[in-house]
């Protein structure tokens, strides 16, 4: 029997409801700041409530550049922002399988002695290897463009030892019935570990697409033609105004068009991401 408990509950109620509206004020500031001219953002005190320039100012933001980075749309941002995210994510999830895979079922000279360097770098962020992986990325040749953005980000030593984790769930009487249908190598990963993974990669391409999204630091170095310009590059430009006021209706409208793919990418797969967080059996 479940007692109920009035009092409690109104309290945990009031408690969520207070830390809603304390994660949520600041995304309804920055919609209430892209819905007013230039001239509205400049009076004190700020508006609260939304004004009527909100499709204006969001067609003018998607098709033109803003302040510093006038020079490329907020949508070619959007675009350089949602290319480099599919490859970070997608890139660090097929080679993490094939890692994890390899050292899970195989067995090789200093199979345990590969896996545990690959965790270390774990120890090692892109900032403490970043002039080295400037350098290497420089000589091939992959500045100013998306294979310079993405590939020196996507080998993951998290992923590898969560799938890793996760095959060693797996019953190894698998294994040998596709054995017994002549079923190889290939054939057990292709048909037998993806799918049964298929909640894992869902979650970790949920984490893996936010972390590419919201990269700065590399993208910054790496990147000196404004056509290459990430939607988190773009907005830091955009309040760097020499001489001019920032123009803070754009600016907030290029934040909110920021924030869409990432959540509509969490809300899209939030039930695998869930569950590929949860289970703990297969």
């Amino acid at each position: 029997m479940i007692e109920k408990r009035p009092l409690a509950n109104a309290i945990s109620h009031t408690v969520l409801i207070l830390g809603v509206l304390v994660v949520a004020f600041p995304i309804w500031v920055t919609f209430v700041a892209a819905s007013h001219d230039a001239v509205r953002m400049t009076q004190v005190p700020l508006p609260l409530l939304p004004g009527g320039h909100f499709w204006e100012n969001l067609k003018y933001a998607f098709s033109k550049g803003v302040g510093n980075a006038r020079e490329i749309s907020v949508g070619m941002m959007l675009l350089n922002s949602l290319i480099m995210a599919m490859m970070i994510a997608v890139g660090k999830i097929a080679i993490s399988l094939l890692s994890a895979f390899a050292i899970v079922y195989f067995r090789f000279p200093f199979r345990m002695g590969f896996f545990w360097m690959i965790f270390i770098t774990l120890m090692l962020p892109v900032e403490v290897r970043i002039i080295p992986t400037y350098k290497v990325v420089a000589d091939l040749g992959m500045l100013d463009n998306y294979w310079g953005l993405s590939i020196p980000l996507i080998a993951s030593a998290t992923a590898t030892f969560m799938f890793r984790q996760v095959f060693l769930t797996i019953p190894d009487e698998l294994l040998e019935a596709a054995r017994i249908d002549g079923a190889g190598p290939m054939r057990f990963f292709k048909d037998i570990l993806v799918p049964m993974s298929r909640t894992n990669i869902a979650a970790l391409f949920v984490i893996l697409f936010i972390y590419g999204w919201n990269q700065y630091l590399w993208p910054l170095l790496i990147t000196t033609d404004k056509s290459m310009y990430t939607i988190v590059m773009g907005i830091k430009n955009m309040l760097e105004a020499a001489e001019e006021a920032p123009e803070w209706h754009l600016i907030m409208m290029s934040a909110l068009l920021a924030m869409l793919p990432p959540i509509v990418v969490v809300v899209g797969m939030q039930k695998l991401f869930i569950r590929g967080l949860t289970e703990t059996e297969k």
